[in-house]
């Protein structure tokens, strides 16, 4: 065997057990390798394990320092593309109003639809891509981006576009969703929105590839279960990934028709109950937990230790965007999932790299093995579990991509 690149003198080489989402306290397997290496080629990982077993040839070598290696993170739920700021929203909140008043008075989603729409796609791709660097720079070797703020159809389209030109700029790999945010308003508009979306737009995604999802907001301020469930069965039918906010000020059903329409992800969670942790846990669907919002907006946090003993498949993900989570760090993400939503270490570093490929459908990211894409992270640390304990600072040594060492 020859590969192009070893990476030699890995303290510990961390990774979770088996294929796929790990469901429950399954998530807390992890294999630990010491002494060890990994050989990349072609971008893909073709070899790892102990450094004295490796008897294949390599063009070049790195040394880790001894320190412990991980794999790149999945961040499964973002909003990079985004013109305008919420400051006045934050100032608001800090005053006391809640988020749902001051998006009920034309501020949150509405504002940033607003400033999104008034910014050119140049400004909008420059902007998403210096936050897109920041997240790789902690550590997130792919990132789920939405639209959501496009204001119509036809703003929605604008900004996927610039999430397929975001991919073409930046390493991480990019996976676009199409996001119903907000409805219109009025009654009328939302029928011919809803017509228009289910018989031309959703069905035109799938054959441009400009998405490889749909999301739907489910809230008493936003997309209504029926709403959701008309989308949703028009994305399905298209060969669309489904996913969905839900449950994140109230349960309204969104959980239920997501996971009984098969989505791969449900995503927020903080109001879920009993029911809905049932539901998770007795399905395939990733129930990705979202912390950033629950330290920003002052939410209960959702119950992840309870998903967790119940044996649903739980992700971790930053919800990057300017109102309820202005969040780039991965790393950020999972400690706080330790700390707010009960999580052991073991079981956030799982649910931010396996469990969180899944719930993007993706089987080639998230774990160590070969066969995988090289995306590692060389830590400033011989101890992996400094990842959710330490806050702050500079802990990711190296980012590689696709065996690309970006800090070279």
């Amino acid at each position: 065997m020859r590969a192009e690149r070893l990476i030699t003198n890995i303290g510990q080489l961390v990774s979770c057990a088996g294929a796929g989402a790990l469901h429950g306290r399954a998530m807390r397997n992890l294999e630990i390798t010491t002494d060890a290496a990994v050989a990349i080629a072609a971008g893909r990982i073709v070899w790892c394990g102990r450094r004295a077993d490796w008897t294949g040839a390599v063009d070049e070598e790195l040394d880790a320092g001894g320190a412990a290696v991980v794999p790149g993170f999945v961040d499964p739920h973002t909003h990079l593309v985004w013109g305008g700021d919420r400051l006045a929203d934050f100032e608001a909140r800090a005053s006391g109003v809640s988020y749902e008043s001051i998006l009920a008075g034309g501020g949150g989603i509405r504002h940033t639809v607003a400033c999104t729409t008034a910014a050119s796609e140049r400004d909008l791709l420059s902007c998403a891509s210096a936050r897109a660097m920041q997240m790789v720079r902690a550590g997130s070797t792919t990132i789920e981006v939405k639209s959501g703020y496009g204001g119509d159809l036809a703003g929605e389209s604008r900004q996927l576009q610039v999430i397929r030109a975001l991919s073409l700029q930046v390493p991480a790999r990019i996976a676009a969703t199409a996001l119903f945010h907000l409805p219109p308003s009025d009654a009328a508009l939302r029928a011919d929105f809803l017509h228009e979306a289910v018989t031309h737009w959703i069905p035109a995604l799938a054959t441009s590839r400009r998405a490889s999802a749909v999301d739907v907001f489910i809230e008493r301020e936003a997309f209504s279960v029926a709403d959701a469930n008309t989308l949703f069965r028009s994305a399905r039918t298209a060969g669309l990934r489904l996913t969905a906010h839900a449950d994140q000020f109230n349960t309204i059903g969104g959980t239920e028709l997501a996971v009984g329409l098969g989505a791969s992800s449900v995503d927020h969670l903080e109001a879920s109950g009993k029911a809905q942790i049932e539901v998770l846990a007795a399905s395939d669907t990733c129930a990705t937990l979202l912390p950033g919002v629950t330290l920003h907006l002052g939410l209960p946090a959702a119950p992840g230790r309870a998903l967790i003993d119940a044996g649903a498949a739980v992700a971790i993900g930053t919800d990057c965007n300017p109102g309820s989570s202005p969040l780039f760090s991965m790393r950020l993400a999972l400690a706080l999932a330790v700390r707010l939503n009960g999580l052991t270490p073991a079981e956030a570093l799982t649910a931010a790299t396996a469990n969180s490929a899944a719930a993007l459908g993706m089987l080639d990211v998230g774990r160590i093995a070969p066969g995988m894409r090289g995306d590692l992270l060389i830590l400033q640390s011989d101890d992996w579990r400094d990842l959710p304990y330490v806050l702050g600072g500079e802990l990711i040594a190296r980012v590689l991509v696709a065996g690309r060492d970006l800090s070279s």
